[in-house]
């Protein structure tokens, strides 16, 4: 299947102040204080909104910047009556000048944040980590996930405002009691020893977690599980999601930009990647897909890009992101069928992203 959706990512960071006068009396956000804050946006742009070929990213980036910008080192109250991440997103997609805005996600910090969709619903994430050993009791002999081993997981909950009537996007505080309980028992343990959780693959554990939470917290609309930082699931209830990150370092020319522009320039990116897969639960081994076999399959694209020029890969339109991108996927889904997205950052959070599905979980930038 041929991605048919693409969004130009940029992302943008903001220091500021601000003080929510609407949370209860004891919570300690009422008071004056200040965030490093990060927006990201995703825009699905019109025909020729790029002043050149490859040249949408660092027209969208620029145009974000000088939008928060007017955020930077301000007393937030001032521009907004109720300064919460929330209204911050609005006021950004309000304010920005980029036409066919998809997302404008805001993180006050590295482990919470609001997303507002491209129907301008909200979705408000929070990620919280736990330590904990386990091992697959089902994978084949020699397989190094059948020794038993840890991880510091990490577990994001994700909830929908239209799902339920209390103010979430205000008060993050709700979400961190619901977790509490769940912290309890899978926080420095042996997670086969937990009762539903005798193969604890991140699959099983994000499903796990989802119907324990679910019940009490109607607005949760996902789960995600990290189980390290460059791999994980999602799980929605039904649906079984996972992804696998790789770090490239590449140099590139974007052949077709202005002479003598620094796009035209021989450069060179760290480049992270992000494959999405979708696929059922086996019912055996309780994954979708190894994560194993992603990496092992996708090795030979990656050596061919890693520590190269990536205009000399065959095929290849140009070296901008959006190229680049179509000609990764292209590639990978061959071997990995169950492939559905690939977010591609050339610069931390600024990118594009390529897929064939367009829901899912408001994953941190």
């Amino acid at each position: 299947m041929t991605p048919n959706h693409l969004r130009i990512v940029a992302s943008a960071t903001f220091e500021a102040a601000r003080k929510v006068d609407v949370l209860p009396e004891d919570n300690r956000c009422r008071e004056l204080h200040g965030h490093s804050f990060s927006t990201s946006i995703f825009a699905s742009l019109p025909s020729g909104f790029e002043p050149f070929p490859g040249g949408a990213v660092a027209t969208v980036q620029a145009r974000l910047l000088a939008c928060v910008e007017r955020l930077n080192y301000k007393d937030l109250n001032r521009i907004l009556k109720q300064p919460t991440d929330e209204n911050l997103a609005r006021w950004i997609r309000a304010e920005i000048d980029v036409p066919g805005i998809d997302r404008v996600a805001i993180l006050s910090t590295p482990v919470q944040g609001v997303d507002l969709d491209r129907h301008s619903r909200a979705h408000v994430w929070r990620r919280f980590r736990f330590q904990a050993a386990h091992q697959l009791p089902r994978v084949p002999q020699g397989h190094k996930c059948g020794r038993m081993h840890g991880h510091g997981f990490e577990a994001i909950l994700h909830a929908n405002h239209a799902l339920g009537s209390r103010a979430i996007g205000i008060n993050y505080d709700d979400i961190d009691k619901i977790w509490a309980p769940i912290h309890q028992r899978v926080n420095y343990r042996c997670l086969n020893d937990i009762p539903g959780l005798e193969n604890p693959t991140s699959e099983n554990l994000a499903a796990w977690i989802f119907s324990k939470i679910k019940p009490v917290f109607p607005e949760l609309s996902w789960v995600t599980v990290f189980e390290t930082g460059s791999c994980g699931a999602n799980f929605d209830g039904s649906r079984y999601r996972i992804w696998k990150e790789f770090s490239i370092d590449s140099a590139v020319q974007f052949t077709r930009a202005p002479p003598g522009s620094e796009r035209y320039r021989l450069h060179g990116h760290t480049y992270t990647l992000r494959l999405h897969l979708e696929a059922p639960l086996d019912a055996v081994m309780g994954w979708t897909v190894d994560y194993g076999d992603v990496k092992a399959i996708f090795d030979p694209i990656y050596r061919s890009l890693d520590h190269h020029l990536i205009n000399e890969l065959p095929g290849l339109d140009d070296g901008d992101v959006v190229s680049l991108a179509t000609w990764i996927f292209t590639k990978a889904r061959a071997g990995l069928p169950a492939l559905y997205r690939i977010d591609l950052h050339e610069t931390p959070g600024t990118g594009c992203t390529l897929m064939t599905l367009t829901d899912g979980p408001a994953m941190p930038v």
